[in-house]
């Protein structure tokens, strides 16, 4: 398999809902085809928006900024706060007040909190002070974060604006927004490769990106990882199925895998384990497993690294990725990743590109893989109880907002 040609045609943005992630999703797709393996788009609906105008003034002059798509219209006028902090007396003083928070994004229960709190609308920041790019994300209000809350108007601005308005302390932001919100359409990319028993082992990786990035390192890098899998197994005999699902959305809130969870609910009790693929094969970072399942998991992929000479870093918990939502479902779950730091391979940006990834690396990565995956496929009996403990079940309550994290 040519690696590299995987990098070469998937090298623009394809955001989630778009047409280009679409064409990823064709062109994955016919991978598939060409080893000779069955496959199919399954599509699912996300909320979109088309940004229409979008107008920020603080004290009378011109902001930059980018709206949040799906967080209404209108034009929200207040005094601003700024607000680094999410704890009880931070929120206090959101009332009546247009917030400038320091993060990208806010979750559910600090949403939740502004809008108790009587907050006009929110202000994030993108950006790095000293990069000489001006560039700003565009995000969207998600409906996992407004519950049964009202929303209000959100909008990103650079970081060196967020400075700015601090700096010169700003009184008054006015923020104007028009947008067309419907609904759209995402796709999984599912094939299959059958094995003696009814009993499948399920291999995921997102292939969608943010819109600022190519998504080589995030998330291409884990596609060509179950494409390589693919051919490695197609020619062999295996006791357990592998089903292998690209998944759409995963950026906007893994929502490829949490569609397809839903969408396949009577078929999840064939489901003996997930192994998801997220950010591999970078010329340098750490290859870590989480395992969202029993402890003795991590414990067997120590084993094989030792016995392998391949270095991981296993440990149990909840991983920001599509290996989440199998758990929740009860199905034992791992993410593998190579985790470069920020200066090397950053992700979410235009710094996520072809030119970070080293092909020998990925392909080393890519062949442990396949060994694991080679073992769990043949065992006699799934290594792993299909269970999750109780530790990693509070984990997840916590990543999906059932529970407010303890401080």
């Amino acid at each position: 398999m040519d690696l590299q040609q995987i990098f070469d045609n998937t090298d623009f943005v394809h955001a989630s809902g778009t047409k280009e992630e679409l064409q990823v999703a064709e062109y994955l797709k016919t991978q598939c085809e060409n080893m000779g393996v069955a496959s199919r788009i399954e599509g699912f609906r996300v909320a979109m928006g088309e940004i229409e105008t979008a107008h920020l003034y603080a004290d009378g002059e011109e902001v930059t900024c980018k709206a949040f798509t799906c967080c209404g219209s209108g034009v929200a006028e207040g005094e601003l706060y700024y607000m680094p902090g999410t704890d009880p007396v931070s929120i206090a003083g959101a009332k009546d007040k247009i917030v400038l928070m320091d993060t990208q994004g806010v979750g559910f229960f600090v949403y939740q909190d502004l809008m108790k709190a009587g907050a006009k609308a929110i202000l994030f920041q993108y950006g790095n002070l000293h990069y000489p790019q001006q560039d700003i994300d565009q995000r969207d209000l998600r409906k996992v974060v407004v519950g049964e809350e009202r929303k209000v108007l959100c909008a990103m601005i650079h970081c060196s604006d967020g400075v700015k308005l601090v700096k010169n302390n700003v009184k008054t932001i006015r923020l104007e927004v028009e947008q067309r919100e419907y609904d759209g359409e995402s796709h999984n990319v599912i094939a299959e490769l059958p094995g003696k028993k009814e009993e499948w082992i399920v291999l995921t990786a997102h292939y969608d990106t943010t819109s600022l990035s190519h998504g080589a390192y995030d998330n291409m890098s884990g596609c060509a990882g179950l494409l390589g899998i693919m051919e490695y197994m197609k020619d062999k005999e295996r006791n357990y199925g592998l089903r292998f699902v690209f998944c759409g959305s995963e950026e906007r809130g893994l929502l490829g895998s949490k569609a397809y969870v839903e969408d396949h609910e009577a078929e999840l009790e064939k489901i003996v384990f997930n192994i998801n693929l997220d950010m591999i094969g970078t010329y340098m970072g750490k290859f870590i497993a989480c395992a969202s399942a029993e402890e003795k998991l991590a414990h067997y992929i120590s084993y094989m690294a030792a016995e392998t000479g391949f270095p991981v870093a296993a440990e149990t918990g909840v991983y920001s990725s599509d290996s989440t939502p199998f758990a929740d479902k009860g199905i034992p779950a791992v993410s593998f990743a190579r985790l470069a730091g920020g200066t090397v391979a950053p992700i979410h940006c235009r710094y996520d590109v072809k030119e970070v990834m080293s092909m020998e690396q990925l392909q080393k990565d890519i062949d442990f893989l396949i060994l694991f995956t080679d073992r769990f496929t043949n065992a006699a009996v799934c290594p792993v109880k299909r269970e999750i403990p109780e530790d990693v079940k509070k984990q997840l309550d916590e990543y999906l907002f059932r529970k407010r994290k303890e401080a």
